[in-house]
């Protein structure tokens, strides 16, 4: 997907909407919250939720790659977001493991094209 690898190249810009599969809608859900630690407005503090859920490490027991995806793909769903989640998750990921690498390990995580992502 063009969209896809122009966003893993590209520089961040803090546009919510440059992440692929965020538009306004799920912009608009990003921004709402409770709490300020649950108001996403700029992709910086969209990455640094997704860093946030790399943890807590219990001791030995380190949060792997599977569960810390499915975190942030269930955050998402509890924000209101229905599309594209997997997508999201994914380019989120990607994108941080070329910064960080070993963050995301792809072999552990199923690849899934399901645009709608429905349960």
């Amino acid at each position: 997907d063009d969209k896809m690898n122009e966003f893993l190249r590209g520089q961040l810009s803090g546009d919510l909407q440059e992440v692929p599969g965020i538009g306004p809608a799920a912009k608009k859900k990003l921004g709402q919250g409770d709490a300020d630690g649950d108001i996403i407005t700029n992709t910086f503090q969209f990455v640094g939720k997704f860093l946030m859920l790399k943890g807590p490490d219990d001791g030995d027991e380190k949060v792997g790659t599977r569960e810390h995806m499915e975190k942030f793909w269930y955050w998402l769903q509890e924000k209101g977001i229905s599309s594209h989640r997997s997508g999201i998750v994914r380019c989120i990921a990607e994108k941080m493991n070329a910064m960080m690498p070993g963050i995301y390990d792809a072999s552990e995580y199923a690849d899934d094209d399901d645009d709608s992502d429905d349960e």
